[in-house]
């Protein structure tokens, strides 16, 4: 048994997950011991500027400390840092990874920014296992919906067909959602964006015959707490629930419509997350009817294992 930590950085926030690598029968899983996020906001201002913002770097940086006491205090052996979509964008992408090492030298760390590819892989692993262990048909579709990026990837036991675009929450947020709540003319400049990454997706990875769309992240998740009329967040109740489609959407809309004092006021709402959520279930609500109308009996699920899962497994290797 090996215990080990998997940190995951996007352009919204940074999760660590502490679990322990087992084979109960032969096959590998994770005892998780600790998952935790934070808000840091990595990629603000990223789409504009092409760089990462000094304080953006040291909210991560400070982040990264509380993360590596913690690692030491739970004894973890082997440690895996994936940054994602803004640090991969981000002209001084050097200076965050050079600050990372030094943070995680205990380890011996080198930060990835993690390739669209690889971002891909890394969240298909750790999401299908559970999915298709609970009984949902392949193949599968699953949308990781970050920040600076969404990537689309079609499999079943192995990934056939992936792409990564330049959606997200905090990207459309910044482009075009400035308004509070947006405008019309707001939202229609975001669905033109949304649209243009889903024709992109469609013809690289394909939307027909998917048996199950697997959403991920926190866009997602949130919305599926909506959906699910939770007064508070509630991880277990989210993990592979499966809603009516319809519902979901309906879902999606009404978060992107809402202003942000009134979506504070949601108990399942991350703070982190209220101004960003309308951009997110925007993306989230397209991918669903643009999918259905690709695969009209398509079961639509949310997982709460993800990109972070599938760090911390590929520590096994």
């Amino acid at each position: 048994m090996t215990r080990v930590g998997a940190i995951d950085c996007g352009t919204n926030s940074i999760r660590l997950l502490v679990a322990d690598l087992v084979e109960p029968d032969g096959a590998l899983t994770l005892r998780e011991i600790e998952r935790t996020m934070l808000t840091v906001r990595l990629g603000e201002g990223v789409d504009r500027t092409g760089r990462l913002d000094p304080a953006a770097l040291e909210r991560t940086f400070a982040a990264a400390r509380q993360y590596a006491d913690r690692c030491r205090e739970l004894a973890v052996e082997r440690v895996r840092f994936v940054a994602t979509s803004a640090s991969r964008d981000a002209e001084n992408a050097e200076e965050f990874t050079t600050g990372i090492a030094s943070i995680l030298v205990d380890w011996g760390v080198v930060p990835e920014v993690a390739a669209g590819s690889e971002e891909a892989h890394l969240s298909f692993v750790g999401a299908t296992g559970g999915v298709a262990a609970a009984g949902y048909p392949a193949p599968y579709l699953v949308v990781d919906l970050g920040g600076g990026s969404t990537e689309f990837v079609r499999g079943a036991g192995t990934v056939v067909a992936a792409l990564s675009t330049d959606i997200g929450c905090v990207r459309l947020t910044e482009r075009h959602l400035r308004s509070d709540p947006p405008t019309a003319d707001e939202v229609t400049a975001a669905m033109h964006d949304v649209a243009a990454a889903l024709d992109d997706a469609e013809a690289e990875v394909g939307f027909g015959g998917i048996a199950t769309l697997v959403g991920l992240a926190g866009s997602v998740t949130t919305v599926a707490a909506h959906a699910l009329g939770l007064p508070a967040y509630d991880r277990d109740a989210i993990h592979l629930a499966e809603l009516d489609p319809s519902v979901m959407e309906e879902s999606a809309i009404d978060l992107l419509e809402r202003t942000r004092a009134e979506r504070q006021e949601l108990g399942f709402m991350h703070p982190g997350r209220v101004d960003v959520i309308g951009a997110g279930a925007l993306v989230w609500h397209q991918v669903m009817a643009r999918v259905r109308a690709a695969s009209p009996d398509v079961r639509v699920v949310a997982s709460e294992c993800d990109i972070l899962d599938g760090i911390a497994l590929s520590l096994a290797r």
